[in-house]
């Protein structure tokens, strides 16, 4: 597929309402939004200077399958997805910027957290609990390895930060504060059904969900929790090769970990402007599109053939 590398896009044909690290979100009508993906990349929650091929098309199409694929093991899921489809409102020439890159979906009230769920202790909790033996402040259980699976997946929110500023890990008390007691506990435990949903399902097809990261709305007409943004993607999620998993070690990953490596290896980590090399911004690619075939069946072109 010669499809260029998109880092920035704008529509003459829609209002954008909001520009972040990854997505551009439009404004369809008073119910609807327009996801934009571009193949912008972030690390460490800073932007690279360059992108990732194919990037906005995985993540746009891998996520409407988990949309799919989760509603048919939970079936009373909601989730703000629409369709794959542009507006009818969009202009032709606005129609081929956003083609395998964009959905609709529903208009809500966006919860202010990150609600993220680990199943094994890598990245930021396996350095807390270094420390300190805990996750999150959470206490769990003593002796765990690198890469340890937990007993149970736990549930470890952050705050979510605004686009220059890095998210912040704090407690389920706090974030109940933050989104209220009425909420927090409802998406505590969605948060934990949909891992384990998704995790069972990646588990088939050989894949580790090591952890991942979901957000909430609210419909405010029906009081529900709504699943949104991207769902179980390469770029929320750390991925692992099954075959290849060995505790007590970093893991081969299909996600943005191998980036992040990068970034730390060379003395980057957390640094503006960095513009990545043309073979580890390839690299990246090829991990996504392994998980994508290996997820949903399909190459990344049959999917976007219908």
């Amino acid at each position: 597929m010669s499809i260029p590398v998109v880092t920035n896009i704008e529509l003459s044909s829609l209002p954008k309402l909001a520009s972040g690290k990854v997505r551009d979100l439009y404004n369809v009508d008073d119910k609807t939004l327009l996801f934009v993906t571009t193949d912008r990349i972030s690390a460490y929650d800073v932007i690279m200077a360059n992108g990732v091929p194919l990037k906005g098309a995985v993540l746009t199409n891998i996520s409407a399958h988990w949309f799919k694929v989760l509603q048919e093991r939970i079936p009373d899921l909601k989730t703000h997805f629409i369709t794959l489809d542009p507006p009818a409102n969009l202009g032709d020439a606005d129609k081929e910027l956003v083609r395998g890159r964009s959905m609709q979906v529903r208009k809500l009230k966006v919860f202010p957290v990150e609600a993220i769920v680990r199943g094994y202790i890598t990245g930021s909790a396996w350095n807390e609990y270094k420390k300190s033996g805990t996750v999150h402040g959470l206490a769990v259980p003593a002796g765990l390895q690198q890469c340890s699976p937990f007993p149970e997946p736990i549930y470890t929110p952050s705050t979510k930060a605004e686009l220059g500023q890095h998210d912040e890990n704090i407690s389920p008390e706090q974030a109940a504060k933050i989104v209220g007691e009425k909420y927090a506990a409802r998406i505590e435990a969605l948060a934990l059904q949909v891992y384990k949903a998704g995790a069972a399902y990646a588990a088939e097809r050989g894949i580790i969900i090591a952890d991942t990261k979901f957000e909430f709305g609210l419909d405010e007409e029906t009081d529900e929790i709504v699943l949104i943004d991207e769902v179980l993607t390469p770029d929320s999620s750390r991925f692992w090769p099954a075959d290849e998993y060995e505790v007590g070690r970093d893991q081969n990953s299909f996600d943005k970990q191998f980036l992040r490596n990068w970034l730390t290896k060379e003395g980057l980590k957390g640094k503006d402007g960095v513009e990545m090399p043309a073979d580890i911004a390839q690299s990246t690619s090829e991990r996504y599109l392994d998980a994508f075939k290996r997820l949903t069946g399909k190459t990344l072109q049959e999917a976007l053939q219908g």
